[in-house]
């Protein structure tokens, strides 16, 4: 129980820190506001209870890490009973006969009691083993960044060390106090079964007369609190900011079809006079609110397949760089100024700009719901539509797209790729009542290789008795390079243009063979009216076995060891991994899995546009790594299911010796279709 001068001066102190952490609490609000779009609110109680239910079971720190993330979740469950446990004890302070009442409610006191003294317990050493971690463990990777990423000034002096140690002695002195608060109250009466920890901590006091245990206590209650009122006003300005923000990011953000989806821009209205992002203020608001709530985990870091193979490129160093950005400038940021540096300079480099390969896997993997890949898309729309400054590469496939309807540049018809099929290949005008129409895609049409892809799928439709029909000369790209490159004018033309070509032949089912394409006629089309019930073929091809439709001959020589590489725009992005494997193991009885597979594969390095372009300056290709991991699984196949993925592989299969052969799973498949039973003689 407080004196009444100490209660009237923790209240003046509490006001105080409460006014100064308010204004902070207020420049975030102005500067996440100064963003485009809004914070989604929409259906608010199932978007709160998804927050909550990832905040307390933290599902999505516990996906790596396993060791470091069980402390991480000790600490998060500790600090959120904390406050509770804050708030009775201020109460406690105030009203003589508080403690009396709690402990009137019997087993509740006594539970109440547990958690807080365990939890101490899981808190403090939480925080021991990060302080370790950081400090005295040597040449720790995933908290470093290669040397040729840029890293905001502050960032280079050792700031993120700085604010974690101020955070650490602040839990440590906040948990701690209060913690051996309780010590002392059990050293001044009996062992405490509700309090095992404190229990054995307890003799440390044992020479303290009844007077000096009670005078311990208060002055702990002192440190415990007032440890909290002088932290306060650091609060907004520190790391330390993920603990709410991390949740109402999940709370607060938009609610897409797939992983990457990416919102439009709108053409028609000419009062927009910035496309994409060239400055802070130009992200989203979502965008701004993911440099508040990012951890600084460095997790998107490790799963990144550029900085994995020696790019520029870390999203971790974006969303921190960003965050450095607008702690350094609070006060102007919210007062409305423009921020004086572009993106592309100051919190992330040009070259790291053009080494994202689009993958999806730092969205995937963050423990706070940020989506630095979106960030980086967004600013290369700034770079091509407002720049004009991008690869002098892409140039060729926007202008192929835009004159030919496909990248390659090639004007020859994109029926090409079924000529000397003895299988006829009906178009929609010449099958009107199909079940399924095939979108072939560019790369079908005019790429050798994944001609083979599509002939296969066509045999395998034909066997099964599947009445499918083509668009032919009407089909054109879907104008997934352009969107992830940043040419969303052309994006625009080409999915406003097959929208109407879709709508019109009406189809009840769409398959295709290129997870790109999958993506946007599925998942992004429907921003501008295109509503498809689109299937990847190894789904298609899945459904057929399991009705029977394909019988698979079981020839008499060995089936080789395969092993399946998920295409980022299929696993990750969509959540399409079971089908394909389901089909393997119909075809072999077993395959192989690599050490990053399902949503965690590694990308192929085709993706966002880098296949139009050279890669990045590096230590290795993309390519490469991932063709090597392949190898390792001791696999005789690679099977695959996009176009841009075989290429990729047997692209880099010269720099690999001895790697395994390269296959779509529709290949597979039509190598191992029985032949159809001869008519029985009359």
């Amino acid at each position: 129980m407080l004196t009444p001068v100490e209660q009237m001066l923790f209240i003046l102190l509490a006001l105080l820190s409460v006014g100064a952490a308010f204004n902070g609490f207020r420049e975030m609000w102005l500067i996440i506001n100064r963003g485009s779009g809004k914070l989604h609110l929409d259906r608010l109680l199932p978007r709160a209870w998804r927050a909550l239910v990832i905040y307390l079971g933290q599902r999505t720190t516990l996906k790596t890490r396993r060791l470091s993330s069980l402390f991480h979740l000790g600490i998060v469950w500790g600090f959120t009973f904390y406050f509770l446990v804050n708030a009775l004890d201020v109460l406690r302070g105030y009203i003589p006969t508080f403690t009396e009442t709690l402990q009137s409610t019997g087993t509740l006191y006594d539970l109440y009691r547990l958690a807080a003294d365990v939890l101490s317990i899981a808190v403090l050493v939480g925080v021991a083993y990060f302080i370790l971690r950081r400090f005295v463990l040597p040449n720790r990777k995933e908290l470093t960044y290669h040397d040729n990423v840029l890293l905001h000034p502050n960032v280079k002096n050792g700031g993120i060390t700085r604010d974690s140690l101020i955070v650490a002695v602040f839990i440590l002195i906040h948990v701690g106090a209060r913690f051996m608060g309780e010590v002392a109250h059990v050293a001044a009466g009996e062992p405490d079964a509700f309090m095992p920890f404190a229990t054995l901590v307890a003799p440390i006091f044992g020479g303290f007369s009844a007077d000096g245990l009670k005078m311990l206590q208060h002055i702990f209650w002192w440190v415990a609190l007032g440890g909290i009122l002088l932290f306060l006003p650091y609060f907004p300005h520190s790391k330390h900011a993920h603990l709410f923000m991390a949740p109402f990011n999940f709370l607060t953000r938009p609610e897409r079809t797939s992983l990457g989806e990416m919102e439009p821009l709108d053409f028609e209205d000419e009062k927009i006079e910035q496309f994409g992002a060239n400055r802070l203020e130009h992200l989203s608001k979502t965008q701004i609110f993911d440099a508040f709530a990012c951890i600084m985990c460095n997790r998107c870091q490790d799963v990144c397949p550029a900085y994995t193979t020696g790019k520029e490129l870390s999203p971790s160093a974006l969303e921190i760089n960003k965050r450095y950005t607008i702690r350094e400038r609070m006060g102007d940021l919210a007062a409305g100024q423009e921020s004086p540096e572009p993106l592309i300079g100051s919190v992330i480099s040009s070259s790291a700009v053009w080494a994202c390969t689009a993958c999806g896997a730092c969205v995937d993997i963050c423990p706070v719901g940020n989506e630095p890949m979106l960030d980086i898309l967004y600013i290369r729309r700034d770079a091509v539509l407002m720049q004009s400054d991008f690869p002098a590469e892409l140039q060729a496939a926007y202008k192929g797209m835009e004159r030919q309807g496909n990248p390659w540049q090639n004007a020859d018809s994109r029926f090409n790729w079924a000529k000397g099929l003895e299988i006829p290949v009906p178009t929609v005008e010449e099958n009107p009542d199909f079940e399924v129409l095939y979108w072939v895609g560019c790369a079908a049409s005019y790429d050798p290789r994944a001609q083979i892809t599509a002939r296969s799928l066509v045999k395998i439709l034909h066997r099964a008795g599947v009445s499918f029909a083509v668009l032919g000369e009407a089909e054109n790209c879907t104008g997934d390079v352009a969107r992830r490159s940043g040419k969303e004018d052309l994006y625009y033309e080409l999915a406003m243009g097959n929208v109407e070509t879709l709508n019109a032949a009406n189809p009840k089912r769409i398959v295709v063979t290129c997870p790109h394409c999958f993506h946007n006629l599925a998942k992004e089309y429907h921003q501008f009216g295109g509503h498809y019930n689109v299937v990847h073929h190894t789904e298609l091809i899945e459904e057929l076995i399991a009705a029977g439709k394909l019988p698979l001959s079981a020839h008499p020589e060995r089936q080789p060891n395969v092993t399946f590489h998920d295409p980022c725009y299929l696993g990750r992005h969509n959540g399409v991994v079971d089908a394909p494997r389901n089909v393997l193991l119909a075809l072999n009885g077993q395959h192989t899995e690599m050490a990053r597979s399902k949503t965690g594969s590694f990308c192929c390095g085709a993706g966002g546009a880098q296949f139009w372009k050279e890669e990045e300056h590096g230590t290795k290709a993309v390519n490469i790594e991932r063709y090597e991991e392949a190898k390792a699984t001791g696999a005789e196949v690679v099977a695959v299911g996009c176009p841009f993925c075989m290429q990729m592989f047997e692209s880099a299969q010269p720099a690999v010796a001895d790697g395994p052969a390269v296959k779509d799973i529709a290949e597979l498949v039509a190598e191992r279709l029985a032949e159809p039973q001869a008519a029985a003689p009359a």
